[in-house]
């Protein structure tokens, strides 16, 4: 599936290059699909996994031998040594009585290797590792629960874009209505048929839809730039979106809650019961297994090789033992606040799932009402244009009922796009939203 979203955005990339300027026919899977791979927040999230990724191998590192190597050679000029220890001179010479003297000492060398392997730290190391774990196990989770929000984030401004769309296709057909009355109207008045306040009323009205018009085209044009920029396509570029995504009804199937975000505090509860581990370790001495090689040379004066040493290295912060207290209590005080805000967002999610399923069956039954609605607004419109045409009705009531067949077409689409977005809505709030669309991390 990967492969398949990294196909579908280069083509859609070479695609916008050659053809910006032009409607270009986009699915709503295939906007969520970019989405997950272009938008900033997505590469956001991925860093960071990386992120929390290297934070893990650093933490294991630390279980690790520390292995270190050094030199010296330093250059001496002519020092005064006094010597402890006599070093015999060469034979006497003319009778004269033995003796010492200073060696001619003007360079020292120097060369060592250490290693020091923990063995015990008071279980600070294991800690620390388990917590960078389950910081990890944390993160990873916690970038799934951002891409089920940027799934419906582009969900959401998709069918926004989808009614705004539609309204400016039903304003247009109705302004052509309004414009052709306007001329009928015209000329009927010409002849002495009609009142000129019943023109002015046909023309006022055609002005105001022409104004509704303007207002939608300007959403349109404000979503699809948000569209565009948020998917990382050009900003000249403009949707096409095809009507046999909106509006689906599937059968809403009773799954279990399975929030990312949930998953992650609970991680996150782990890794603080680690930290509270890690505090007492300040309790327990700290052993260490350590060796090491050293090489010595003083000119004229001594040299020593194969100097190797191995051993065991036990260090003990006596102060630690009273300070620890405080830290111990400073993180075992950030685990129970942790525990009553996983408390806190596992109630807020209950919440959010029973909203959002009340929210889905009203829009279902919206659609049903709006439905109707259009319905009985179009025969308005038909009745009410008969007994105008036979003087039965006046100006008013026309213009009036239609109005209201246009008001009915709008609010039909607008709940037909809500179906779709009350749907998705609730799968986010249930944690299954990525799963629909069998994107899986990408």
């Amino acid at each position: 599936m990967k492969s398949k979203s990294l196909l579908l955005v280069c083509c859609l990339f070479f695609g916008f290059q050659s053809f910006s300027q032009e409607n270009k026919t986009l699915s709503l899977e295939e906007a969520v699909s970019i989405a997950l791979n272009n938008s900033d927040d997505a590469k956001l999230a991925e860093t960071t996994i990386k992120t929390a990724t290297e934070e893990l191998k650093v933490t294991k590192n630390n279980q690790y031998p520390e292995f270190s190597l050094s030199g010296q050679y330093q250059y001496l000029t002519s020092p005064n040594i006094d010597l402890q220890l006599a070093i015999a001179s060469a034979e006497p010479a003319n009778g004269e009585t033995g003796g010492s003297v200073s060696p001619d000492i003007n360079q020292i060398m120097l060369g060592q290797a250490s290693i020091s392997m923990p063995i015990f730290s008071g279980f600070k190391l294991k800690n620390a590792v388990h917590a960078s774990l389950n910081n990890f196990e944390a993160t990873s989770l916690e970038a799934t629960s951002t891409k089920e929000r940027i799934a419906l984030q582009t969900i959401s401004t998709y069918l926004n874009l989808y009614k705004a769309q539609q309204m400016v296709a039903a304003v247009k057909e109705n302004l052509k209505s309004a414009h052709q009355r306007v001329k009928d109207f015209s000329a009927m008045e010409q002849n002495g048929l009609l009142a000129r306040n019943d023109l002015l009323k046909a023309q006022l009205q055609e002005s105001n839809i022409n104004l509704t018009l303007q207002e939608a085209q300007k959403n349109v044009s404000i979503l699809n730039y948000r569209l565009a920029t948020f998917l990382k396509l050009p900003d000249n570029f403009t949707f096409k979106l095809p009507e046999e995504t909106i509006g689906v009804t599937p059968t809403v199937e009773r799954i279990s809650i399975q929030r990312a975000d949930l998953e992650a505090l609970d991680y996150r509860q782990k890794a603080s019961e680690n930290s509270i581990k890690m505090a007492k370790a300040a309790y327990y001495p700290s052993i260490a297994l350590i060796g090491g090689y050293a090489a010595l040379d003083i000119q004229n004066a001594l040299t020593v090789t194969n100097a190797i040493n191995i051993g065991v290295g036990v260090s003990y912060d006596i102060s630690k033992i009273f300070k620890a207290k405080n830290d111990v209590k400073l993180a075992q005080h950030k685990a129970e606040e942790l525990q009553y805000n996983i408390a806190k967002a596992k109630d807020d999610v209950k919440i959010q799932v029973k909203n959002a399923k009340e929210e889905y069956q009203l829009a279902l039954t919206q659609f049903e009402v709006y439905s109707q609605s259009q319905e009985q607004a179009e025969e308005n419109y038909r009745i009410v244009k008969d007994k105008y045409d036979n003087g039965l009705v006046d100006t008013n009531d026309l213009l009036e009922a239609d109005v209201e067949q246009l008001q009915s077409k709008i609010n039909k689409t607008n709940a037909r796009a809500d179906i779709s977005l009350k749907y998705y809505q609730l799968l986010q709030a249930e944690g299954h939203l990525t799963n629909k669309f069998n994107f899986k991390n990408n």
